[in-house]
């Protein structure tokens, strides 16, 4: 008997032992997973916006945790947007998401696949072009036509929005003194933005997001819909106008979060 219970007691002890050895190694293993670190959200905009376009977007990201670039879109055309945008890219270390508003959905399409790490790509009310295809001819199915104002400069020819209706058509969502201070304000884009052709089609191998804008005055939901469809795209729908990111900005926080998870 004496000798069965020294058997036992030699077991327990063995098995607890084993336990402890354990313990330690599977919370080192949920430590790990818990220091690692997020990708970088970089915020790429579109014509007639700037990069401060993003602030509520970035508050919030920034407040979660997430390092963020948002970057200042040249707009001079979609080849030459497209390669400033990969070699800005090829600085930053570690997974990132590309995140592009309007014309910006074009811009991320290209470059994703010219860097390593590209974890995901997010369509804010963008373009998704596919190969050989331009903006223009994408932008020719979205109707009414957009009010536009062109201007001759030394690089070609730069189009804006016409102030006195920059609210109806981009912002309508919006109040009128911010839509008056984002009409001021904003990016005139080179018309080489519509007339390159897009060359690769990112989303073909790299997870995609869409944050679809059901009052868009810009971009038609249903051309949205066509593109993101095509896309193979993880689609949200949102009552919102084109400047979602600034009216709707936890809706696009949420999206973006959803795709670096």
């Amino acid at each position: 008997m004496r000798s069965r219970f020294s058997r036992l007691a030699v077991a327990g002890a063995t098995a607890l032992a084993l336990l402890a050895a354990a313990v330690p190694s599977a919370a080192s293993a949920a430590d790990k997973s818990a220091g690692t670190p997020k990708p970088t959200i970089v915020l790429v905009h579109g014509a007639w916006a700037d990069s401060s376009s993003w602030n509520p977007v970035i508050e919030r990201l920034r407040r979660d945790g997430y390092p963020v670039r948002a970057l200042a879109n040249p707009l001079q055309g979609l080849t030459s947007d497209t390669a400033y945008v990969a070699s800005y890219l090829s600085t930053i270390d570690g997974p990132k998401v590309l995140v592009g508003h309007s014309y910006g959905g074009a811009v991320i399409t290209n470059a994703a696949t010219a860097v390593p790490d590209v974890k995901s790509l997010v369509y804010i009310a963008g373009f998704i072009p596919a190969k050989g295809e331009t903006i223009g001819e994408l932008a020719a199915k979205s109707t009414p036509p957009l009010p536009l104002i062109s201007t001759q400069v030394p690089g070609g020819t730069e189009v804006s929005l016409d102030p006195a209706q920059f609210r109806s058509a981009f912002a309508g969502d919006l109040d009128e003194t911010a839509a008056t201070d984002l009409a001021i304000t904003q990016r005139p884009a080179n018309t080489k933005a519509v007339t390159d052709a897009s060359v690769t089609e990112g989303f073909r191998t790299i997870p995609s997001w869409a944050l679809l804008t059901r009052q868009d005055h810009a971009i038609s939901p249903d051309l949205q819909r066509f593109m993101t469809s095509r896309a193979h795209a993880r689609v949200t729908e949102v009552d919102a106008s084109h400047a979602v990111m600034l009216s709707r900005p936890g809706a696009v926080t949420k999206i973006i979060e959803q795709a670096a998870r």
